[in-house]
């Protein structure tokens, strides 16, 4: 007889959960929170040490210990009084009012829905690639400190972002590990009733399946959404296998299931959020199926529910080139989107292509996302204070005859969160300087507080951290050269390479032309000298990944990894392969100088150096991105002269020769002149000034509360005031919708010159300019809206919306709605009559109307 073999189940199926004590262990496993609160991190240590070591993973470790060694340990008094007192802690924080709801209590905003393609929150759960996700994963993390009611919309890749191994001829190989489900961070969704919480979307041919995740990060929830369903059609099941793989089409599915699907998730858990965040244009289809819900509740027609949705959606861009933004041929959209757009938006094909393109009426142009995502937003920013500039050159065509300096789009500037990228060497000192809690609140206090902090303290800290980096180097290069398949000789002589005393630089990043990794390898011979002087040594430690796709910088990596492997090279320079979010938080605790050189203005904003700063870690720089708004010469070191020099060998040139001499004459004798302590008192009084003053300001815990009050909250008093009016806006119901010009109902109303005069800076496209009594009561009024965004999230009357078909300028006397080719209307009380002419017409040719005490003219 035989006898048939037991049905074999995932591990995670047959966990120990009757064990007593097991379920404190899984809140405190499957909570993100762990990832900057290191206090559980002994729990893990005791459970497994060298799985612990290897993944930092709390539900890996959970899953695979036996169920021997757990009962032991929970067996112990004093282990399971310290899980009982982590949990406690862990509630106790979820429950105490933040800064949001002591300083913001009586606001209106419940939810913001914040939208992105990736999220980088722990090695742990794999779904990101680089700055993107650094900044999605920072700021949810700092809005659960600080109580902002978030949660944060994007996919669960199979297989996430390429792992990176150098092969023996110094060339990348890209591996495609799989996330299995059960061993991440994450619970599926599930309706009242056990039901795992699937949506429907359709696409041409098959409808995708898509299942619904949960990821707790501290007091915020991520949801994540997969195509890998048994219903779904094979190929469907692959839409969300990889993160920024394949070609168009599949990044077109990907950003249609994040967008749409990700915005029926939230309706399907009962969510309505007041504001909807986009962070890049990849997800700017949410603002489509937010218009379609709004019809679907209200009845209106999707020009009326974009106009008063987009008073709730913020669309931040992180693109400083025209080339970056996603871009779709007509054909894709039309076949996808096609059926969507004409049943459930009621628009013709020709209206979509139109909100994503500069020229509505051209065929040929791609359908671009970012378009889009402008179009469909109440306000726009940038990621730093030069990239708002450079955003405003690249949508300078979107408005047509602006001055770019006018163009609606602001800045926030990205902040890190400094309690994830901090050393435990960092934590101790900074909580020793200014307590525990401060990245809860507001941070006008640190600066002060850590100047008080000693130098003999501060050298002490830094010689600690530095040895922690040589060790964990040492470690991982021997690890990776037995990989590769290194000689035995080889792979001991790493575990004795570098000087835990010498000045230590790092420079890690992904690897793309415009970043310009190379630059500090132009005169090879000129760097070796620099990092083999006897006297005063330098050593470097690299890493970076180069996209799959990008040969260029695949040829970068390589052009490194051959001058690393010269003999007299070897001992000052290594590679780390496999950039990831555990080597960078090793890199930026210990190094002490970080080395940038981007193509000046192509780096919107930059993050890694700003990980440096808690850690007592200074900035060399090129003058772009965070780095222009926040140099000075006490706080660190900046090559470039400020300007933008394009793509010229020479100027390259020049500014190798700058970082050699920075290094040279500066950063190196800095380092190594010490005092009779052997402490170097210069180079300690600059890292004192770049803790203090650039550590808070570039935090995520900043650039959060700046989000919040200066865009949520304006975007929700707007939002609402305008589903409260069902899409009207002041007295009357203008069919407003998506400017075919590119318009997006932003108007700073602005002094003309010579003073007695108000308009709109918009009112320039149709030559119409308003002018005001400086005695009329309206005259005051608008006196005070003097150089304020007036657009639809400051819920300011004064605005000008630009739709389809129709616009509307509305003054607390009344309203005009009209047409550029059907004139216009009074909404008040008065009547008025106005003949369009040419915006070229001479000056003679001047039509006046009155709406109360103001006229309206053509100039």
């Amino acid at each position: 007889m035989s006898t048939r073999a037991p049905i074999s189940r995932p591990t995670y199926n047959l966990l120990p959960t009757e064990v007593e004590g097991f379920d404190s262990l899984a809140e405190l496993a499957l909570d993100m929170r762990s990832s900057w609160n290191h206090g559980a991190d002994n729990v893990w240590r005791l459970l497994d040490p060298a799985l612990w070591e290897l993944t930092q993973n709390p539900w890996v470790v959970l899953q695979t210990v036996s169920r021997e060694k757990l009962e032991s340990l929970l067996a112990d008094p004093a282990f399971r009084k310290n899980v009982d007192d982590l949990l406690q802690a862990k509630r106790h924080a979820a429950e105490t009012p933040a800064w949001f709801q002591q300083h913001h209590s009586q606001s209106a905003l419940t939810c913001v829905a914040y939208f992105s393609m990736e999220f980088m929150l722990s090695e742990a759960l794999p779904i990101y690639s680089g700055g993107l996700g650094n900044v999605a994963g920072d700021q949810l993390k700092a809005a659960s400190d600080l109580g902002v009611p978030v949660v944060g919309v994007g996919l669960l890749y199979q297989q996430g972002y390429f792992r990176q191994v150098i092969d023996k001829d110094g060339a990348q190989q890209a591996l495609y590990p799989y996330n299995d489900p059960g061993q991440l961070p994450i619970t599926p969704l599930r309706r009242a009733n056990g039901e795992w919480l699937r949506l429907e979307i359709a696409l041409p041919g098959y409808s995708v399946w898509l299942r619904a995740w949960q990821v707790q990060v501290g007091r915020v929830k991520l949801y994540l959404l997969d195509s890998n369903d048994a219903a779904n059609f094979p190929a469907h099941r692959g839409i969300t296998s990889e993160l920024y793989g394949g070609g168009p089409e599949l990044r077109l599915k990907q950003e249609l299931l994040l967008g749409i699907g990700g915005w029926r998730l939230l309706i399907a858990l009962g969510i309505t959020p007041e504001v909807c965040h986009l962070n890049e244009g990849h997800a700017a289809f949410a603002v489509l199926e937010r218009a379609r819900s709004f019809m679907q509740e209200t009845g209106q027609s999707f020009d009326v529910a974009l106009a008063a949705t987009r008073a709730g959606n913020l669309f931040t861009t992180h693109t400083a080139v025209a080339a970056g933004f996603d871009r779709f041929p007509p054909a894709l959209i039309e076949q996808y989107l096609k059926g969507y757009t004409e049943q459930k938006l009621g628009l013709p094909l020709h209206d979509l292509l139109a909100l994503g393109r500069q020229n509505p009426n051209d065929s040929s142009e791609s359908f671009n996302m970012a378009y889009l995502a402008i179009r469909g937003s109440g306000a726009v920013n940038g990621v730093s204070r030069l990239h708002g500039e450079v955003s405003r050159n690249l949508f300078e065509p979107l408005f047509s005859r602006w001055p770019s300096e006018e163009v609606p789009v602001g800045y926030v500037t990205n902040g890190v969160h400094m309690p994830t990228w901090d050393s435990a060497a960092a934590d101790d000192l900074w909580t020793e300087a200014c307590g525990k809690d401060r990245w809860l609140g507001t941070t006008e206090t640190l600066e002060k507080d850590i100047r008080r902090v000693s130098d003999a303290r501060l050298w002490q800290f830094r010689i600690a951290t530095g040895k922690s980096l040589v060790e964990y180097a040492r470690e991982r290069l021997s690890r990776q050269l037995a990989v590769s398949g290194a000689s035995p000789e080889a792979i001991d002589e790493a575990k004795h390479l570098f000087d835990p005393n010498a000045l230590t630089l790092g420079f890690a990043r992904r690897f793309a032309t415009y970043k310009r990794p190379n630059l500090l390898l132009h005169d090879p011979d000129r760097l070796l000298r620099l990092l083999t002087n006897p006297q005063r040594p330098v050593q470097l430690i690299i890493a970076g990944k180069a996209h799959p796709d990008d040969r260029g910088g695949q040829a970068l990596i390589q052009e490194w990894i051959h001058f690393i492997r010269r003999p007299e090279v070897r001992p000052h320079v290594v590679f780390l392969s496999d950039y990831d979010m555990l080597l960078t938080e090793h890199l930026v605790q210990g190094v002490d100088v970080w080395i940038n050189t981007p193509r000046r203005p192509w780096e919107a904003c930059g993050t890694s150096g700003m990980k440096v700063l808690v850690n007592g870690g200074i900035n060399l720089s090129e003058l772009d991105g965070w780095w222009a708004e926040a140099y000075v010469p006490d706080l660190g070191w900046a090559i470039g002269d400020g300007k933008e020099h394009g793509m010229d060998p020479d100027w390259d040139r020049a500014e190798a020769e700058m970082l050699y001499d920075a290094l040279e004459r500066e950063v190196v004798p800095e380092f190594y002149a010490r005092n009779d302590q052997g402490i170097p008192t210069a180079w300690v009084a600059r890292m004192r000034e770049s803790m203090s003053r650039l550590t808070p300001q570039f935090s995520a815990n900043r650039a959060v509360r700046e989000y919040t009050e200066q865009h949520y909250l304006p975007a929700t008093a707007a939002y609402n005031s305008r589903v409260a009016k069902k899409g009207a806006i002041g007295g009357t119901n203008c069919q407003l919708g998506a400017s075919s010009g590119g318009e997006m109902g932003h108007a700073p109303l602005r002094r003309n010159q010579g003073g007695g005069s108000w308009r709109p800076a918009r009112l320039r496209d149709s030559g119409l300019s308003l002018r005001s009594r400086p005695g009329s009561g309206e005259g005051r009024a608008l006196r005070q809206w003097r150089r304020r965004q007036c657009s639809p999230a400051t819920g300011d009357e004064a605005c000008l919306p630009i739709g389809r078909h129709t616009w509307r300028l509305c003054l607390p006397s009344g309203c005009i709605c009209g047409s550029p080719s059907r004139g216009l209307h009074a909404a008040s009380d008065t009547a008025l009559r106005w003949r369009r002419g040419s915006p070229r017409s001479n000056s003679n040719s001047v039509a006046t109307v009155k709406i109360g005490e103001e006229n309206v003219r053509k100039s």
